[in-house]
């Protein structure tokens, strides 16, 4: 190790070394680089003779930083972040945006609207690599190293810019079947002697629906023999006849037009608009702004998003 003073330690190092923190586990750490074990193994030996340190306690369960890991933990993140600035430059300076953007989202929006959105946005930005990770749970994105969450529902993360993306808004709705079964609620308190698919997704409080009716803010608790932390579940089970469901705009409106589904106290809604949402360190992102600009033009040509009405 004498001659580890005479050199510096790779960037893409460095990346792998923060994975494998991030992910606490050299074997989760590869799965996400899309690298083998071994592989991350050899980088992390290969950064810890550059630095002439330990930088990990292994066991077989988990990894821990050492102090030394710590301080390169804290430098690391400086210098990957003046390596992320440079290449904005750059691409500022050539219009042509490029490196890797970690975007996530929900299972649903990500499936229906995100996904097409972004292999479109790569073939005008071919420079540009997405790594798109889709869940139905509340996501940090500075913990989990993600770039950009494309986020439904007004209730943002602190310590982010939220930039909103298109309108939208969560409607009550439920099959024909049903409401000729049951009868169609004429008040909003008529919900509580309906069968109401509740639905725990994200952070979103159970059981209590929170609604608006000409600026006014209403709430009231619903309950059914159905529930579930999946949003297409329930929209399965709207369908099959089984009550009356609260889902975006965007996910029922085709089935509104096509009459599979009947909007029920359509002067009751939820707002739950589209948001870009992006830690504060990336706010001068070259290739992030490009993205979201981008993403804000194909919201605004699809039908199932307006503007407020």
């Amino acid at each position: 190790m004498s001659g580890a003073r005479d050199t510096f330690p790779l960037p893409e190092d460095l990346r792998v070394f923060l994975t494998v923190i991030r992910k606490k586990s050299f074997a989760a750490a590869a799965e996400e680089l899309g690298l083998s074990p071994a592989y991350v193994s050899k980088r992390i030996q290969v950064l810890e003779a550059t630095l002439a340190t330990r930088l990990l306690h292994r066991t077989t369960r988990r990894v821990a930083l050492t102090e030394d890991g710590e301080r390169t933990q804290r430098w690391a993140l400086r210098i990957l972040a003046d390596v992320d600035e440079l290449f904005d430059e750059l691409s500022v300076a050539r219009q042509t945006p490029r490196g890797l953007l970690r975007i996530s989202s929900s299972l649903g929006f990500g499936r229906t609207h995100l996904a097409p959105a972004l292999a479109q946005m790569i073939e005008l930005y071919p420079e540009l690599n997405v790594r798109l990770e889709l869940f139905d749970r509340v996501v940090d994105i500075v913990a989990e190293g993600i770039d950009l969450e494309i986020l439904v529902g007004d209730d943002l993360p602190g310590q982010c810019i939220g930039r909103r993306l298109a309108d939208n808004n969560r409607v009550l709705c439920a099959s024909p079947a049903y409401l000729q079964r049951h009868g169609c609620p004429q008040e909003l308190e008529d919900l509580r002697s309906h069968d109401c698919l509740v639905i725990k997704e994200r952070d979103y409080p159970f059981g209590i629906w929170h609604l608006e009716r000409q600026g006014q803010a209403h709430a009231v608790r619903v309950d059914g023999p159905l529930s579930s932390n999946s949003g297409e579940v329930v929209l399965a089970w709207a369908l099959a006849d089984r009550g009356i469901m609260l889902r975006s705009q965007w996910e029922v409106q085709p089935l509104l037009s096509s009459g599979a589904l009947v909007q029920v106290l359509p002067e009751y809604r939820q707002s739950a608009n589209v948001w870009a949402v992006y830690p504060t360190r990336l706010a001068h992102s070259a290739r992030l702004r490009a993205c979201v600009e981008f993403l804000e033009q194909y919201m605004a040509a699809q039908p199932v998003f307006g503007h407020d009405s």
